[in-house]
């Protein structure tokens, strides 16, 4: 009778997991069917041939940008160990001025684009950008393969600022210019 128990409990245990894998690869699409969607964004409207000129710095576009500005804007993609914001065109800047990891000499962090030695100046240095399509929305595809870009990639940014409730800076990205180092 023991055995007999054990092996049910066992059936049904492998039936479940079995029910619930087949139930779930058929409802959820696989990694790759995602990335294949993502990948299928054509990111070349939005990438700018020359640098455009007067380009403000993150600081002060976060000082000076009033919600729906247009705004050009400078800099460097990170400000967190994944600046990045999955199946979306969105990723955090940080400003200029501040030092990567990677700037000061001897330094072995593995993920310089965090900025961990600069965290205290990241709250009022760092802006969201989201690039937006024709409809407003934000575009659903990975942006580093959309735009050809990477952490710590310097870019110039144009687009519109918004403001949230605690006046942190968002750019509704329309255009890009990626400044080669």
């Amino acid at each position: 009778m023991k055995s007999f128990l054990r092996n049910a409990t066992c059936l049904s245990l492998i039936a479940t997991l079995l029910g619930c894998s087949v139930e779930t690869s058929s409802t959820t699409p696989s990694s790759a069917e995602q990335s294949a969607k993502l990948a299928a964004v054509d990111g070349s409207k939005y990438l700018l041939d020359s640098e455009p000129e007067g380009a403000d710095n993150v600081s002060k576009v976060r000082t000076a940008a009033a919600d729906d500005d247009d705004v050009l804007i400078v800099g460097r993609i990170g400000g967190s160990s994944t600046p990045w914001i999955e199946g979306r065109a969105a990723f955090t800047i940080v400003d200029e001025s501040l030092k990567a990891c990677n700037d000061t000499i001897g330094d072995r962090c593995p993920t310089p684009w965090d900025y961990c030695c600069e965290t205290t100046k990241l709250p009022t240095s760092t802006a969201f950008v989201k690039f937006i399509d024709d409809t407003g929305s934000v575009v659903k595809a990975d942006a580093k393969s959309m735009l050809g870009i990477q952490e710590l990639s310097t870019l110039v940014i144009k687009g519109k600022a918004k403001r949230d409730e605690a006046g942190n800076l968002t750019i509704l990205a329309t255009a890009v210019y990626v400044k080669q180092k």
